[in-house]
């Protein structure tokens, strides 16, 4: 029998705790300790993590260019800035919901699918200025969508109590 403890030991602390809260109470649970210590886009908590740590790099590097941050997001229009827009607004549904059926997987999914929108949204939208570029207000926009992302991946990551790093 495996105990929480030898999960702990063989995977760390955050990806036994977020691969135990990310099923529901009424599932099976099936841990795979080798996707677990994997870091690829293919074990969920790296995934979540990972994309914290890339828009921590996106908001320093921002900074270094002396990039302010925006209220103003009327600048942005494409399908991936909404799309990330869009899911930043569920958050407090998902927060609701999740506390009244006790259901914390609701949150880890959440943050999975936030994760997912955030990196097409990436693959798709400069957010910096390219060389030697003035940052335009689109980019000034973008930075903040940025930055709000963060802010809710990092409370919903600490909700669970597991840790959102800067770096990876």
């Amino acid at each position: 029998m495996v105990t929480i403890e030898d999960l702990v030991d063989a995977v760390g602390v955050d990806a036994a705790r977020y691969s135990l809260i990310r099923s529901s109470a009424n599932s099976t649970l099936d841990v795979d300790l080798d996707l677990l210590n994997r870091r690829s886009n293919d074990n969920p908590v790296f995934y979540v993590q990972y994309a914290h740590a890339r828009m921590s790099a996106l908001l320093r590097q921002g900074a270094e260019l002396g990039m302010a941050l925006t209220g103003d997001l009327t600048p942005l229009g494409s399908e991936r800035e909404g799309d990330l827009i869009r899911t930043l607004g569920e958050f407090p549904r998902v927060l609701r919901s999740a506390a009244e059926l006790r259901e914390p997987h609701r949150v880890a999914r959440y943050l999975e699918d936030m994760a997912g929108t955030f990196h097409r949204f990436y693959e798709t939208s400069r957010v910096l200025p390219a060389g030697d570029e003035d940052a335009q207000p689109v980019h000034l926009a973008r930075l903040t969508l940025v930055a709000a992302t963060r802010q809710v991946l990092a409370n919903g990551l600490g909700l669970l109590g597991v840790s959102a790093p800067e770096r990876m």
